[in-house]
């Protein structure tokens, strides 16, 4: 533990969070070593301060570090920007040039967003770590580095396997060594922590005194689901430490200078087997499909009840449960006929029917208790998805907002061949 103290005051990291401090822990164990490290998490967590960190940690902490977005670079020229190339091996080579792989010979190279670098440079980029060769554009002669590789991104990278966008060898190589940093939402209990400093911060910046936050408008934060992570917390704290007039922030200050912290970023069911961030619709959507049916059938449950109630000419009193009352829709004349109970307690001047006898013409009401399980009511969807579209996978895969691939595993699964 001290020297996770010591790394996170080296390293200006703030935060005590139990994932925090296991992905710390394994940033420190790896440092060591030349092994591959993938860091993945949401976009702006902190993936290149991790990577700073197995640099320093390192023995290479005195030779070349260099951070390359490879997102960033266009594919055409990317192989050039890693590698080099020789003079004349495309228009505008005017002369011989060096790539990262070359300049950093001996330090560590961060390849950010790797998960956006082309197919072509992926291949070199596995020569690279499997051999340490590689070759410059335009050139046959063969190189060598001795470069440790810090990968990062921010998407799944086997899901771009599967899509046939990302090497499955490449993957496997580089993920040698996974490091998961959490996203803010992951650890709401740094949020106070981290926002305090960072309105200190902007206080000696501007020269003003800091803001406070009340304890209620901490736990406005702390709801939040943060998409933008510790940049976004970031951003806020310099926005109020300028524009609020009150240095004492309450929730109210919060909503009415930033009504988005009300938003929560619940999933939405899309047609294409992807959500509305672009990750995969999984299991949990074919739950939420079923809860907003069963909004639907209590809605149209309650209609029936009200028109059964409009049918026997009976007044419902305001407030009251709908389930509180039984009314069958027979005709008055027919309802003399059968041999029922009735409660004479008065309501709006007249007896509201609520049993009878199971030999007459209706049934007594009965209570049953709902199966609340979440593996049912999915087995449940599924079964009327494939019914209704008379057993076809692909429609009623669409229906449910799941991919093929999810429906046909969960029909194994759950035995509903």
């Amino acid at each position: 533990m001290s020297n996770l103290q010591t790394i996170k005051q080296r390293f200006s990291i703030i935060g005590s969070s139990e994932l925090l401090d296991r992905a710390l822990s394994t940033a420190a164990r790896v440092a060591p070593t030349d092994l591959t490290v993938l860091i993945t998490g949401e976009s702006g967590v902190g993936k290149e301060v991790f990577s700073k960190i197995i640099h320093d940690l390192s023995a290479r902490k005195h030779n070349n570090f260099i951070a390359v977005n490879t997102g960033a670079i266009p594919s055409g020229t990317i192989n050039s920007e890693l590698f080099g190339h020789e003079k004349g091996a495309f228009t505008g080579a005017t002369g011989d040039r060096k790539g990262y792989f070359e300049t950093v010979d001996g330090g560590t190279i961060f390849l950010d967003e790797i998960g956006d670098m082309p197919l072509d440079t992926q291949a070199f980029l596995l020569r690279v770590l499997e051999s340490g060769e590689f070759i410059k554009v335009g050139s046959s002669k063969v190189l060598k580095t001795d470069v440790r590789v810090v990968a990062a991104t921010n998407v799944d990278l086997l899901d771009k396997v599967r899509q046939g966008k990302f090497r499955e060898d490449l993957y496997y190589r580089l993920n040698t060594v996974p490091i998961r940093i959490p996203s803010l939402k992951d650890r709401t209990v740094d949020i106070p922590l981290l926002f305090r400093k960072f309105l200190v911060d902007f206080s000696t910046k501007y020269r003003t005194s800091s803001v406070q936050l009340s304890p209620e408008a901490y736990q406005v934060l702390q709801q939040y689901n943060w998409p933008g992570n510790i940049r976004e917390l970031r951003n806020l704290a310099e926005q109020l430490s300028v524009m609020a007039d009150d240095k004492m922030i309450t929730p109210d200050t919060l909503m009415e200078m930033f009504p988005h912290l009300l938003q929560r970023n619940l999933p939405v069911l899309a047609r294409n087997g992807k959500s509305s961030n672009g990750s995969s619709i999984d299991e949990r959507d074919i739950l939420y499909k079923f809860l907003f049916e069963m909004k639907a059938d209590l809605k149209d449950l309650k209609n029936l009840v009200y028109g059964l109630a409009q049918t026997n000419d009976l007044e419902m009193p305001v407030g009251q449960p709908v389930e509180q009352y039984y009314t069958p829709s027979l005709p008055a004349n027919e309802l003399q006929n059968q041999d029922i109970q009735i409660d004479n307690t008065p309501r709006s001047g007249r007896p509201i029917i609520i049993n009878q006898p199971s030999n007459g013409g209706f049934q007594p009401t009965e209570t049953v208790e709902e199966n609340l399980s979440l593996v049912e009511m999915e087995k449940e969807m599924i079964r009327k998805a494939l019914k209704k579209h008379k057993g076809r996978r692909k429609e009623a895969a669409e229906d449910l907002g799941i991919s093929e691939r999810t429906l046909y595993r969960k029909i194994k699964e759950y035995e509903l061949e």
